[in-house]
């Protein structure tokens, strides 16, 4: 789940509503409903900022000031442009969408012109009114980072909501859907660049370069556009996927294992819905998958416009608990070695056999255990038991290499994410790729799926193609500032933690709260390295 550790103030938001404007000319709206039409064009001006008041509203917050130290000085200023376009959902079933279109503005060379365009994906979000072109919005600090971040250094940056979110009808997200989300993610592209010539910002143009990056489920969204976009014989001049699920099987067969990340009980049913909707074969009741306690109405659950606290507050999911406290008995049949294995593998948090984050030893891992839990105990058996028979390339035993290995699973679960895994089809990538990412994460764990892409994609690594960054690495080479970055403010934000103002906190509170906030505080500094990587291609 995406949570961004630099939380913007309502401050930008009240200036942005000073700068709101719609576009002058007439929109006209699209007699064709075919994926990657715009809805309207042209799109909506939600707001305009020239650098010089960007910059003068983010320093007048402390917030904003800690993001400016990442981001740098704006040198141009950003339209926003609010995006309607037609895609395609988890069944390619039409659905209309919508997203950001923010172009650079400005009299410098790097301003206006021909631009390189930037496709971005949003981390994991439950608020299904999410719109992310909304800049005057104080809650979209997500929207507020890659303005800083791409468009006010040059970059057209384009961005989806992704379906499901603000105008979408379609009633569920696809989540972690390789082929719907990197075909929207297209899809977007296609829309914007048939509407850039249209707005009051066309004295920018697409030079045709094109970068592809996103962060959380955006950098697993990230991943797999480019290798739809390679796919597809287009040209991807850079990539930087960061922090995403990418080696998905592994993943989820390390989490039903006992490694329970956390946000698992909100990406859980994000996760069973999209693909029960778009396979049709997950379950045949939501009964089958979850606890009684939560089974009931969890298909249209998330993503909501029901804020999430008001979510567990209410007793519709546990905030922590995914499996039952008490072991669930595999009975593998004449198999008495094999029995005890699972069993055990099953019974203690963290038990299975891979390099586990730093944060595997914390209480917020412990705490996927509970009563009431979300999946139930045989579920969570099936689902071992078929990890043991159609066992993964990197988990519980990583293979040399770590293929996804050849045997397709038979649990449907592991179907899909065997099916959307992104080792699956043998992909290499052929544009340069930075990888971007934090060892001690919680809730994507750098290990299982950035090292395992790492391993997987070896030779491309030590040929030079594709660049891994750990921002809790040792400070070295030429992304030694990102992580001497954010290795000082974790240590800034644990001295608040432990001081007066912040709470006076005991040292294991505040490495408490640190653990929480990890996985939203790595964010800005891998897109400082991303546009650091960019930069040079």
């Amino acid at each position: 789940m995406f949570k961004l550790a630099l939380h913007l103030s309502a401050a930008l938001a009240a200036a942005l509503l000073c700068a709101c404007g719609s576009s002058s000319q007439t929109a006209q709206v699209a007699a064709s409903t075919s994926h990657g039409t715009p809805a309207v064009n042209p799109p909506f001006r939600i707001a305009s900022l020239d650098a010089a008041t960007l910059q003068a509203e983010l320093s007048a917050t402390s917030s904003g000031a800690q993001l400016l130290q990442i981001t740098g000085k704006p040198s141009c200023g950003v339209d926003f442009y609010y995006v309607k376009f037609w895609t395609l959902g988890g069944a390619n079933e039409s659905t209309e969408s919508s997203g950001a279109l923010m172009v650079p503005t400005g009299a410098a060379a790097t301003c206006s012109g021909a631009r390189p365009m930037l496709l971005y994906a949003h981390g994991t979000n439950t608020d299904k009114t999410l719109n992310i072109a909304d800049i005057t919005n104080a809650a979209n600090t997500e929207g507020v980072l890659i303005a800083a971040m791409f468009a006010a250094q040059g970059y057209i940056v384009v961005a989806p909501n992704y379906a499901g979110y603000d105008i979408s009808t379609l009633g569920y997200h696809p989540y972690l859907n390789a082929e719907q989300q990197s075909g929207e993610m297209i899809d977007i592209l296609t829309a914007a660049r048939a509407a850039l010539p249209h707005t009051l910002s066309s004295a920018t143009s697409d030079n045709g370069k094109l970068f592809v990056t996103g962060y959380s489920e955006g950098g697993y969204v990230a991943m797999a556009t480019q290798h739809a976009l390679e796919a597809s014989g287009a040209t991807v001049t850079g990539a930087a996927p960061m922090s995403g699920p990418y080696a998905l099987e592994a993943f989820g067969d390390a989490i039903f294992f006992g490694n329970v990340d956390l946000g698992s009980t909100v990406f859980s049913p994000l996760l069973a819905t999209g693909y029960q909707k778009a396979y049709g074969n997950i379950y045949s009741s939501p009964s089958d998958v979850y606890s009684s306690t939560y089974a009931t109405g969890i298909e249209n659950l998330l993503p909501s416009a029901t804020p999430l606290d008001t979510i567990f507050s209410s007793g519709l999911l546990p905030q922590t608990a995914l499996f039952d406290s008490t072991t669930p008995v595999v009975t593998v049949p004449n198999n008495p070695m094999l029995s005890a294995e699972l069993t055990a593998l099953l019974s203690v948090p963290g038990s299975a056999n891979y390099p586990l984050p730093p944060t595997a030893q914390t209480p917020l891992f412990a705490a996927g255990f509970g009563s009431p839990y979300l999946i139930n105990n045989s579920y969570r058996v099936s689902y071992a038991l078929d990890a043991a028979s159609n066992p993964d390339g990197a988990v519980p035993s990583p293979h040399a290499g770590v293929p996804l290995a050849a045997a397709v699973p038979a649990q449907t679960l592991r179907q899909a994410f065997y099916k959307n895994d992104l080792r699956n089809g043998a992909w290499r990538p052929q544009s340069p790729t930075l990888l971007c990412g934090g060892d001690a994460d919680p809730t994507v764990f750098f290990s299982v799926n950035t090292g395992t892409m790492a391993a997987y994609w070896a030779p491309l690594v030590q040929a030079g193609l594709i660049s891994i960054l750990d921002v809790s690495g040792t400070p070295a080479g030429p992304f030694a500032p990102f992580q001497t970055g954010f290795q000082g403010s974790q240590a800034a934000l644990l001295a608040y933690y432990e001081s007066p103002a912040g709470g006076g906190l005991s040292p294991a509170a505040a490495q408490l709260l640190l653990v929480e906030a990890y996985h939203g505080a790595v964010a800005p500094f891998c897109a400082a390295a991303a546009r650091a990587f960019f930069s040079v291609l």
